[in-house]
């Protein structure tokens, strides 16, 4: 799998949002909180790394990071399909 982007939320806290590249090509979202939890999300489309870096920093920076996430997604029309790790 090939590394595209990662961010890291503000000092103190561990919660970490990245985009990656599977080995079938689809584009994938991680998020992990650096403790327990792990999920990723296929990108259902084409859309381009920027657009979808700019939902991942809004996410990382918010205090809720995955109910920002998924709004920032739903503003922007992009669908994603849960992957079981």
């Amino acid at each position: 799998m090939g590394y595209q982007a990662g961010f890291h939320g503000p000092v103190g806290r561990t919660d970490f949002l990245g985009l990656r590249t599977s080995r079938q090509g689809s584009t994938e979202i991680v998020y992990d909180d650096g403790m327990t939890q792990r999920l990723i999300w296929r990108v259902a489309g084409e859309f381009g790394e920027l657009m979808l870096s700019d939902v991942l920093k809004a996410a990382v920076r918010a205090p809720r990071v995955l109910p920002t996430l998924f709004e920032e997604l739903k503003k922007r029309a992009i669908m994603i399909d849960r992957v079981d790790a």
